[in-house]
């Protein structure tokens, strides 16, 4: 699970902070956020505190009308010590009593020109994509034909290598080593690469080299939706491997199933092609065309007929 500080919202949406500026090392937990109308009429018994919690039009315009020592009380306890801070919208002015309290209590107290709706959203997704579950590993993440392909197998086998064949054939680099995944949504994987090593690809023998300043800005992407897994290891000839491809393994990654090819590597196999040729099939697996199924029932047919 990632973790977001309330001084990185500050930088992304270029939110203005008003009060409260010790504590913008804050920790933000939840993707979650309080519009805390209720709160404002008095009732805390089921006071989210620590979700961020966003004021907009409504919910000021009721505060205003409150009585002066209303005011105080729902201000100290809009700011507890779990809150991770406050943002108001539209740009509205804000009341004395709410930057009294976020001061004493260190609560940020945040201000963006962003509608209230607009805001919600905007932040609801950041935090979402930051706080999702997530996993390192080891491997190349590419686009090929739209399809994400996760290249995975031991050091050496020939990962980057296959990569960089693959974004001269017109295909783009996601990240090479090292790649981040999240569970960016039901059933749904985003895997990026680290800031370090973004648009970075390692050679052997070679070394480190840029694959955007090669190949220009066609040839990468900073993430991609991870939707196949390309073991590959080197041949053992005792090993039966799938021929037909009625086999369909899967891997569990994050708590997505993740279909699962294994090539075996050996001298004069073009790895790159072979690729290519997966993912074109895994995409017309998904439009209903299995050429493994279609010669399966064929085979049946004639094997009826003969008998």
């Amino acid at each position: 699970m990632g973790k977001v500080r309330v001084s990185e919202l500050i930088e992304h949406f270029d939110l203005k902070l008003v009060s409260g500026e010790k504590g913008i090392e804050r920790e933000i937990v939840t993707s979650d956020i309080s519009r805390p109308g209720l709160e404002m009429a008095g009732f805390f018994t089921y006071y989210p505190a620590e979700r961020m919690q966003l004021l907009g039009k409504t919910e000021l315009s009721f505060f205003g009308a409150l009585s002066k020592e209303d005011r105080l009380e729902r201000t100290a306890k809009l700011c507890s010590d779990e809150t991770p801070c406050i943002v108001v919208s539209r740009g509205l002015d804000i009341p004395q009593e709410l930057i009294d309290a976020a001061h004493a209590s260190n609560v940020p107290l945040l201000s963006s020109s962003l509608k209230t709706t607009r805001l919600s959203g905007l932040v609801t997704n950041y935090l979402e994509t930051r706080l999702a579950p997530m996993t390192s590993v080891h491997g190349v993440l590419v686009d090929v034909y739209g399809v994400g392909v996760l290249l995975t197998g031991d050091s050496g086998v020939g990962k980057s290598e296959t990569a960089l064949e693959l974004v001269k054939r017109g295909h783009r680099l996601v990240a090479d080593d090292s790649v981040e995944i999240r569970q960016a949504g039901e059933n749904e994987l985003v895997g990026n690469a680290p800031e370090l090593i973004q648009h970075l690809l390692e050679i052997r023998g070679l070394g480190i080299i840029n694959v955007m300043t090669l190949f220009g800005a066609g040839a990468v992407r900073n993430y991609k939706k991870v939707s196949l897994i390309i073991h590959l290891e080197f041949w053992n000839p005792e090993k039966m491997y799938d021929r037909l491809g009625l086999e369909e393994d899967h891997t569990q990654m994050v708590d997505t199933p993740l279909p699962r090819l294994t090539l075996p590597v050996r001298p004069g196999r073009n790895l790159a092609v072979i690729v290519e040729v997966a993912s074109m099939n895994f995409r017309l697996k998904k439009m209903g065309v299995h050429a493994a199924k279609q010669f399966s029932d064929r085979l049946n047919d004639a094997l009826k007929e003969n008998k």
